[in-house]
C-alpha cells in the first residue's frame, strides 16, 4: 500500500501536483502576489517573503508524517498557481485532511482547482484506502465554504473558538469530509464538472 508521505506526482488536463521543493520559491512568491492573497484577514496564506519560511514548515511536518505538501502547476501556462496539501495524516485511521491551500487569483474559480481536488480525492480513496477526506476552513471565509460545498463534501460542525488568526482574533473552523461509501458520486460530479469546463 502507498506510503501517505512519499512524495508523487499526480497530473491531470488542467493540473499538475508537484512534490514541494524550495526550487519551487520564486515561482510561489510570485504566484501568492497575483491577489495579494496574504492580505486577506480570513486566511493564512504566505507573503512572497514569507515564502521560504512556509516552504521549510510544510517540509518540515512531511518528515514528521503529519503533511505531504504539493506546489500546484497550471498547466495551460507551465506557471506555478499555488499550493496544497494533506495534512492532519491519520495513516492508522486512514484519514486526511486537504488543505492549507491557495491558489493565485487568476486561476481563483477555474477548472484548475477542481481537477487539483479530483486528482487528491482520487489519490486518497483510491491508492491510499483512506476512509474519510477532511476539509476544513474559517468560518468567514464564504468562498472557500462554497468550493468545498460544491466539491460535494458535507459539513461535519464547527469547532468554535478552534484557532487565533493572526491578527489574534478567534476563528471558528468549519469541518467538512466526503467519507468512504460518497466517493465514486463525488467523483462522477467531479468528472462532469470537468467535462463541461
Amino acid at each position: 500500500m502507498t506510503s501517505f508521505t512519499t512524495p508523487i506526482t499526480l497530473s491531470g488536463r488542467h493540473a499538475a501536483l508537484e512534490p514541494l521543493a524550495y526550487a519551487h520559491q520564486d515561482a510561489l512568491a510570485e504566484a501568492v502576489r497575483d491577489g495579494e492573497l496574504w492580505k486577506l484577514w480570513y486566511t493564512a496564506v504566505p507573503s512572497p517573503e514569507g515564502m521560504r519560511a512556509e516552504i521549510e514548515r510544510r517540509l518540515g511536518l512531511q518528515k514528521a508524517g503529519s503533511m505531504l505538501p504539493f506546489a500546484v502547476r497550471n498547466l495551460s501556462s507551465g506557471k506555478i498557481a499555488g499550493m496544497t496539501t494533506y495534512m492532519n495524516i491519520d495513516a492508522n485511521h486512514r484519514r486526511v485532511e486537504i488543505g492549507s491551500t491557495w491558489y493565485a487569483g487568476s486561476v481563483q474559480r477555474t477548472p484548475l482547482n477542481t481537477e487539483c481536488k479530483l486528482l487528491l480525492l482520487s489519490h486518497a480513496f483510491e491508492a491510499l484506502d483512506c476512509i474519510a477526506v477532511e476539509f476544513r476552513t474559517g468560518f468567514f471565509n464564504y468562498p472557500s465554504r462554497r468550493a468545498i460545498e460544491r466539491l460535494g463534501a458535507k459539513q461535519d460542525g464547527i469547532l468554535r473558538s478552534h484557532q487565533r488568526y493572526a491578527d489574534g482574533s478567534l476563528r471558528d473552523t468549519v469541518v467538512f469530509s466526503i467519507v468512504a461509501h460518497e466517493w465514486p458520486a463525488v467523483k462522477r460530479h467531479l468528472e462532469f464538472k470537468l467535462d463541461g469546463d
